[in-house]
């Protein structure tokens, strides 16, 4: 493999990295990367060990094998993008074969940059691991941030399943976990392959320690912290959460409307056997991102109607879009909309509201907004004119009767440091998302799952209200509680789990991951003594 040149090592690239994406949700064949991760570390072999040829020569072959495997990895993970542009396929179906090829392409970048920078710096034996999980760390890390960022199936998320190895996600993050996963799973062939017959048996035994340790170690952190785990409810809140599972393609018909608003209504009366029930007992009750196809707050009669079904101390969280205009009036240019989260009491009247402060790139805003406008072009939402960022840092919710929420509007919960990202550290998160736009696929049940880690890196509960699936409830620890399966119509009713005290990662962000890299980066120094004190006494 280290000898295979042109399309070969593209190839091999390619196919090692689509395999990989079986180590995330749904599948959680974590083990397929003892497998792929060695192959691309023989590719960086190939490429920087190659007679002949210098270090940066080395550099750019080892970013065409980093990007093939990256563009593989990708492609096949985030195929279900193209799902959205079915949705009006006369609109945007001619954009489908771009959306599914150049995102990846432009993500595989990270991956190339990686291995060309692990090729520059590629040192012998298990060194070359430790450099690759910092190269490949670092760029997992910059993929998260840069332009906004995307940090979609980051390869950590690969040790975040079964549940007591996801409760490391609360001490070193989703980065430090791709930092740990690296040598972890890229260890045990590259070390067996590199030793002869002699050393081969103490080379397992090594490997199996660089491997096994780390994994006993995150598995018995993850089973204290269950152990220790709180098992109470917030007193005196009883939720609905309501799941109506429209289909995208009828959601924004005008001729639709009514039906789907009086549908909302209908199910909110619904309790989760199915009877209807007018919501007894019921403090709070949950709808899914813009759960309503209309403007609610410039809609009185719906307003009134929301009114007439709560009971009165009973609050409605909605998501709903929303029009600001210059002067308090919606129809004043210049007009900001916003993709929110709405609080309504008893009466229909607003009484809070969060808006989305990480939107998505060519679904609720266009880079470049009037120029691509100009040209013809719009976003998925045809919203003309875009949305507009909600405030930073993330304003926490304050609800009647609830403690202090944090709100997370569709793919905001795909982003790790909900509580950095907050004027303070939320008791509860509530995520209301629509994924209708992406079908029965697995990019929704990798979007619940990263939801679920948000909640253990933060120490709190997860409310999640889904147009169409996975809605649940979903404990400080990431234990789901209830949940609401693709396609499935119908509510969840369900008291509030209690928040834990803080974990490291919800204290120290990122700082534990950034230790830990300065740790991988010493025992390079440390390696490369002892190399160097054998080489001379050679």
């Amino acid at each position: 493999m280290t000898k295979a040149h042109g399309w070969r090592r593209g190839a091999i690239a390619f196919l090692a990295g689509a395999f990989s994406n079986l180590a995330m949700a749904p599948f959680f064949f974590a083990p397929v990367l003892f497998l792929t991760l060695p192959v691309l570390v023989w590719l960086i072999d190939g490429a920087a060990c190659r007679d002949g040829s210098s270090r940066y020569q080395g550099a750019r072959a080892a970013a065409a094998s980093g990007w093939w495997f990256g563009f593989g990895y990708f492609l096949f993970g985030l195929f279900w993008i193209g799902e959205a542009f079915l949705v009006e396929a006369d609109k945007f179906g001619w954009l489908l074969p771009f959306a599914v090829t150049l995102m990846p392409a432009g993500l595989a970048l990270f991956w190339g940059a990686a291995a060309a920078v692990a090729a520059f710096l590629w040192r012998p034996g298990v060194a070359r691991l430790i450099v690759l999980a910092l190269t490949l760390a670092a760029a997992e890390w910059l993929r998260g941030h840069v332009l906004t960022g995307f940090p979609w199936n980051t390869l950590g998320y690969a040790l975040t399943w079964p549940l007591v190895l996801m409760q490391s996600a609360g001490l070193v993050g989703i980065y430090g976990l791709t930092l740990i996963a690296v040598p972890v799973f890229g260890a045990p062939v590259v070390m067996i392959a590199d030793a002869d017959g002699a050393s081969r048996r103490r080379a397992s035994l090594a490997a199996l320690g660089v491997a096994g340790v780390p994994l006993l170690l995150l598995a018995g952190y993850g089973a204290a912290r269950l152990l220790t785990a709180p098992s109470g409810m917030v007193e005196g809140v009883a939720i609905r959460i309501v799941q109506p599972s429209v289909p995208q393609r009828e959601k924004w018909l005008p001729e639709k409307q009514a039906a789907i608003f009086q549908d909302h209504l209908a199910l909110s009366e619904t309790n989760a056997a199915g009877g209807r029930d007018g919501l007894r007992g019921i403090t709070h009750l949950i709808w899914p991102e813009a759960a309503m196809p209309f403007l609610p707050l410039e809609h009185p009669e719906a307003l009134a109607a929301i009114g007439d079904m709560l009971p009165d101390g009973t609050f409605l969280l909605t998501g709903a879009l929303r029009r600001e205009g210059a002067d308090g009036n919606p129809a004043t240019p210049p007009i900001r909309a916003y993709n929110s989260l709405l609080v309504l009491d008893g009466d229909g009247a607003l009484a809070g509201v969060y808006d989305k402060t990480h939107l998505v790139p060519f679904g609720e805003y266009l880079p470049w907004q009037e120029t691509l406008e100009a040209v013809g072009l719009e976003q998925l939402t045809r919203w003309r004119g875009g949305f507009s960022v909600g405030t930073s840092p993330r304003p926490l919710l304050s609800v009647p009767g609830l403690p202090a929420l944090g709100g997370l509007i569709c793919y905001e919960a795909i982003f790790p440091g909900v509580g950095d990202a907050s004027a303070g550290r939320p008791a509860a998160l509530v995520n209301v998302t629509n994924d209708g736009w992406f079908g029965n696929t697995t990019g929704p049940r990798q979007h619940f799952h990263q939801a679920r880690v948000r909640a253990v890196e933060e120490g709190v509960p997860l409310l999640r209200a889904a147009n169409n699936g996975i809605s649940a409830v979903v404990d400080a620890s990431g234990r789901i509680l209830y949940d609401l399966g693709m396609n499935a119509r119908g509510t969840i009713d369900t008291p509030l789990p209690l928040a834990r005290p803080a974990p490291p990662f919800a204290l120290w962000g990122n700082g534990i991951f950034l230790i830990i890299a300065g740790l991988f980066a010493a025992s390079l120094y440390f390696l490369g003594k002892v190399e160097s004190g054998d080489t001379h006494t050679n």
